[in-house]
């Protein structure tokens, strides 16, 4: 018998989230580890947030959100509420009832604005990487380092020169073909703390920040993350030795990385915080000699430190680091650890299913 193609909704449905994701649904393992590490820093909500007035949006909620944007590729905040109001999927891990609408796009980011510049993101970074240690996924004594350019939300039109006064109108003409433009002569009007820089000789020069990395060689998880300006190999140099002296553990370690960090003062700042560099050897005046290439383990740190530009592409691809849509160095660093943050949850669900299965 035919059915009617008769929409009739019943007057009262007693249903409830849960019942619409499935038992093996990936976000239920990520929300379960992302809620875990929320749970350390009910202290730091507390302090950020006042005692009486009126309340604002959950930071657990938004940063649940904020989540859900990176994992599905949503390419804005406007996007993002508007599918949380009919999403039940969305609205489940972010913790948002059925009978209550979805938050105005310029409220969320008002809210999320606050978090950024509490300095809650490091701190939700640390916990997620504390997680994975008490899982002993973490490995104590070899990593590999590198770092990557993230092209800030400004164009070449707005890198003036910085005495020229400001001129209103937008979409204004500028010629700025056959012009020396330097970072100590121009600056971005619009993001002040971007820089330009090429990636190679011969490409094209952008408008970017440097982003730098840690990764633990065990697993391929990022251990330590900063944004940094860019100012070319000086700044991965100084920011990778920034970033291995807070990775904890007092046995020696060792240390991956390409041939851009196969400079005297990379390796012996190693040498200085008990590590051995098994960077990647020059042709030429190399700073890694025989003593470190003859043995087995610096073929296997150049075979693993491949590794860390995965996390670089995912984040580019599916994650929201191809052209970040945050100005200024704190939220740009904010929105870089984010990204790494929700690789590190993604891996960690893909290694412990690996385990249990």
């Amino acid at each position: 018998m035919r059915g009617a193609d008769v929409m009739q909704e019943p007057m009262f449905l007693a249903v409830q989230l849960e019942q619409f994701v499935p038992a093996e649904h990936p976000l239920r393992m990520i929300r379960g580890l992302m809620d875990e590490a929320l749970g350390k820093l009910n202290g730091l909500f507390n302090a950020i947030y006042a005692d009486s007035g009126r309340d604002s949006i959950a930071p657990e909620r938004l940063l649940r959100a904020q989540l859900l944007q990176v994992l599905y590729s949503i390419r804005s905040e406007r996007q993002l509420c508007e599918q949380l109001q009919y999403n039940l999927l969305f609205r489940w891990f972010v913790g948002l009832p059925l009978d209550q609408r979805a938050w105005e796009h310029s409220v969320f980011s008002k809210n999320r604005d606050r978090l950024l510049e509490q300095a809650v993101v490091p701190e939700l970074f640390a916990e997620v990487v504390e997680a994975a240690r008490r899982r002993e996924l973490l490995s104590e004594e070899h990593f590999s380092v590198d770092g990557t350019l993230i092209q800030a939300w400004a164009g070449h039109k707005s890198f003036r020169p910085k005495e020229e006064p400001p001129s209103g109108g937008r979409g204004r003409e500028v010629d700025f073909h056959g012009e020396t433009r330097t970072n100590d002569t121009h600056a971005s009007t619009t993001d002040p703390d971007a820089r330009l820089l090429r990636k190679s000789q011969g490409s094209e020069a952008k408008l970017c920040y440097q982003g730098h990395t840690v990764m633990e060689n065990r697993h391929g998880l990022i251990v330590a993350a900063k944004a940094s300006l860019a100012t070319g190999l000086r700044a991965e140099w100084d920011t990778a030795l920034e970033l291995l002296g807070t990775v904890p553990g007092r046995r020696r370690k060792t240390v991956g990385a390409d041939k851009g960090y196969d400079t005297a003062e990379f390796v012996q700042g190693c040498r200085q915080q008990g590590m051995t560099a098994h960077v990647a050897r020059k042709i030429r005046g190399s700073a890694v000699d025989g003593r470190t290439t003859r043995h087995a383990g610096y073929r296997i740190s150049q075979l693993k430190r491949k590794r860390v530009e995965q996390p670089f592409g995912w984040g580019k691809l599916i994650g929201t680091l191809r052209q970040v849509k945050q100005r200024g160095l704190p939220r740009v660093d904010a929105l870089f650890q984010f990204n790494l943050l929700a690789w590190n949850l993604v891996r960690m669900r893909t290694l412990l299913t690996a385990s249990t299965g």
